[in-house]
């Protein structure tokens, strides 16, 4: 190593004491377990349901209650337990209601968390330990939790001591919700969340709020639906509109108005003088339907290489005769004849009236103050994939051919497939974040519903499904990728083209819904890939039969958590009501994964490799010890 980069560590570790105490530290680190990741995806906005999944962790902390107290606790004390954990404040409410001296209750339920907390704090070292403590209340936890009743009389009574003037000093409360905060963190390490917090559910500013507060390291995949709410945020009208659309469709206008304070006014009053026998809502999808329409050919027409000429559909129609050619080279029948605002020999060309419209909702969305802080938020976290710990994440597909090659795309006149076709769309995304130009906003769209689209990978019917009753026409053609990703070879072909080990790597992805209910499997090419969009919106349960997934990656493998009814805050509270859910091990390892075999543990033994030659250099007089003195 060179001189002048061993001076560089020596300001951070002056002494070779200090060397050795870092050198012990690390080196032991790497044989901890590693720590748990939970993956999810699809959670369109159910605020809810997401609610109670992150503070049970995916009922992760029921299976450490059970593991504990089965045959010391009923059933019915441990499900009341476990809701003390999920909603601590609430609960103690709840009991103050219920009796008056709560000092028992206090007494037992804090040395109970306690000992959760102890048996999930086992894989992490101490110094990390600390983190996971709410501040204000480490001092006396570590206490509790380093001290051993158990074993010793002397630290019995000291054990009770504490918990007795925790109780004397009515600071109980406090910290049992102290302790359930550190048990939630100590839960899970890592938050994987593979796409699409938007549309259809009523509320994901309000799951955003919460990650955004959340105690784990979170990495996020970006979904199409999050690519066009950024897109929107950005500016794009063709976005805009369609954003606006899918709000009115799924009839969730509360995260527009009260979420990011877009008014719809303007665009309803306008709706109903052009559809009055309407109602308002329907009248405003219309209207706004007819500017994304006419805007998305726009769109189409300057950017060819977006490959989604079958999507322009206006200037299709016969206005005489209420029909309209498509790609197919048949001619339909459409539901109606009746296109107010269409200019016969311009369809695509917005009235004014719409152009003051669609200009009045950009301003909304591009000052929503609150809507750029979860922009911000979405590109400081997020991007198209993560490779982490041996896994692929990503949202929806890497284009393929259908005979399992890598699909040629090619756009600013060059070729890209692949790793490099994935990683030009990163970049992209991201310029269009600091230049705003039109062809990137537009470029925003087409990763939203582009057939070549590594975050669609389907060409939208939207026209279609809106004015024609045929539903053949309403199939969408998808990326063969859906199809080829049931080839276990195909798999270890994408694991291989992005550096990772194809026997070990899995791919993980969300954006299809999962048939349950009908008898489809998320578990795809031997386990090789794992498919986590099981429905969390209430609009899927019917589709999937489900609602939702959780993939748990543990020390000790991978496990697929099948949640099938979610209850909310107001029955787990009435109740004691949990998820239920079903279990399915992916991958069963007859060996303990610990940090060293973990990415994080990669940049560790680097770290070691740094402190050995600084040591080295302290012990051969190159370096010499500062006059610090650690003692």
């Amino acid at each position: 190593m060179e001189e002048k980069i061993l001076k560089l560590l020596a300001e951070k570790y002056p002494t070779k004491e200090i060397v050795y105490e870092n050198l012990i530290y690390l080196e032991s680190q790497l044989d901890l377990p590693k720590g748990t990741e939970h993956f999810m995806s699809d959670l369109h906005g159910e605020y809810t349901a997401f609610f109670h999944i992150l503070n049970n962790c995916s009922g992760v902390i029921r299976e450490k209650v059970e593991q504990l107290f089965s045959g010391r606790l009923t059933r019915a004390e441990m499900a009341e337990f476990c809701t003390l954990i999920y909603y601590p404040a609430e609960k103690i409410e709840q009991k103050k209601i219920q009796q008056k001296d709560l000092s028992e209750w206090l007494h037992i339920n804090l040395s109970r968390l306690l000992e959760v907390a102890k048996l999930m704090s086992y894989k992490y070292p101490v110094s990390r330990l600390r983190h996971f403590i709410p501040e204000r209340y480490a001092s006396i936890i570590v206490e509790l939790m380093t001290t051993h009743p158990e074993i010793d009389t002397a630290q019995a009574t000291y054990h009770k001591a504490l918990i007795k003037t925790i109780i004397k000093i009515d600071s109980g409360a406090k910290f049992i919700e102290a302790l359930t905060v550190l048990i939630k963190r100590l839960a899970v390490e890592r938050l994987h969340i593979v796409g699409d917090f938007f549309d259809r559910g009523n509320r994901p500013d309000a799951i955003l709020n919460l990650l955004m507060n959340y105690h784990s390291h979170i990495d996020i995949q970006w979904g199409n639906h999050d690519i066009l709410w950024m897109g929107a945020a950005l500016g794009s009208q063709v976005c805009i509109a369609a954003v606006i659309r899918n709000s009115l469709h799924y009839g969730n206008t509360e995260v527009l108005e009260r979420g990011y304070g877009i008014n719809l006014r303007p665009l309803t009053t306008f709706a109903m003088k052009i559809y009055p026998n309407d109602e308002p809502l329907l009248a405003a999808e219309h209207a706004i339907s007819m500017i994304m329409f006419k805007l998305e050919g726009q769109m189409i027409k300057r950017n060819p290489d977006f490959k989604m000429e079958n999507q322009l559909r206006l200037g299709e129609i016969n206005f005489g005769s209420s029909c309209a050619l498509l790609s197919d080279g048949k001619i339909y029948q459409m539901k109606s004849s009746y296109f107010p605002t269409i200019l016969e020999n311009s369809p695509y060309e917005l009235t004014d009236a719409e152009k003051n419209i669609i200009d009045d909702l950009t301003s909304y969305f591009v000052e929503s103050a609150k809507l750029h802080r979860h922009l911000d938020y979405l590109y400081q976290k997020g991007g198209v994939y993560t490779c982490y710990n041996g896994n692929l994440l990503f949202h929806a597909c890497v284009p393929l051919n259908n005979d399992g090659s890598f699909k040629i795309v090619e756009f600013e006149g060059e070729k890209l497939f692949g790793k490099n076709y994935l990683d030009y769309v990163d970049h992209r995304v991201r310029r269009a974040y600091f230049a705003r130009k039109q062809h990137d906003l537009d470029f925003m769209y087409f990763l939203w519903c582009g057939l070549i689209s590594p975050i669609a990978g389907r060409e939208f019917k939207t026209f279609e499904r809106t004015f024609i009753s045929d539903e053949r026409t309403w199939q969408e053609p998808v990326d063969p990728y859906f199809k080829l990703i049931e080839n276990e070879n195909i798999c270890e072909k994408i694991l291989k083209e992005f550096g990772l080990d194809p026997k070990r790597g899995h791919i993980i992805n969300g954006h299809v819904p999962v048939k349950v209910s009908a008898g489809e499997s998320p578990i795809k090419a031997n386990g090789k890939a794992i498919v986590i969009d099981g429905g969390f919106c209430e609009a899927y349960h019917n589709k999937t039969g489900i609602s939702g997934f959780t993939l748990v990656y543990n020390s000790r493998g991978l496990r697929l958590l099948e949640h099938q009814k979610i209850a909310d805050v107001k029955t787990a509270l009435q109740d004691n009501g949990d998820i239920e859910s079903v279990s399915e091990t992916v991958e069963l390892q007859n060996y303990r994964t610990t940090i060293g075999d973990t990415d994080f543990g990669k940049k560790i033994r680097e770290e070691i490799d740094d402190l050995h030659n600084l040591l080295t250099a302290y012990q051969n007089g190159l370096i010499q010890n500062s006059n610090f003195s650690s003692y």
